[in-house]
């Protein structure tokens, strides 16, 4: 059945939701997650070892989390979208390798996660937000490199 107008709207809006998650762990901008959760949002990490709290307690969180990696990728695909009026549940698969910051001279690290983020969004007046987001762990592995200069 072919989709409506609002319906490929509404999916497309998603999917930059989930495009500016990603940007802004990648960049540390966790203030910019404001505009991805909504404001009673509960953010729950604990299937990759993180915790479970509301988005001021995660971003307190990220800020000391992500200072341990020199770069991340997170990269978003195959999300499965069930809309449901001003309401959504979403599957997002997400493969993420971190490089560790080590010292110089010491093998790089590389931690490469794979999981699926499990969504429930809303819709509010500044758009789609996520109001609860869970991970549902796949795989975690590190690899060693190259000396670090």
């Amino acid at each position: 059945m072919p989709l409506s107008v609002h319906e490929l709207s509404d999916r497309l809006e998603i999917n930059d939701l989930f495009v500016r998650y990603a940007y802004c762990i990648d960049t540390g901008d966790f203030d910019g997650l404001d505009d991805v959760f909504s404001a009673d949002a509960v953010i729950d990490y604990t299937a990759t070892g993180g915790p479970r709290g509301t988005l001021p307690e995660i971003k307190e969180f990220l800020t000391k989390a992500m200072a341990l990696f020199r770069s991340s990728q997170h990269m978003i695909s195959n999300s499965a979208v069930v809309l449901n009026g001003d309401t959504a549940e979403a599957r997002t698969m997400c493969h993420n390798p971190m490089e560790l910051r080590v010292p110089a001279g010491t093998p790089s690290q590389v931690l490469f996660c794979g999981f699926w983020y499990l969504d429930e969004l809303v819709r509010t007046e500044g758009g789609w937000r996520i109001r609860r987001r869970s991970e549902e762990k796949s795989y975690m592995h590190t690899s060693r490199g190259a000396a670090v200069s």
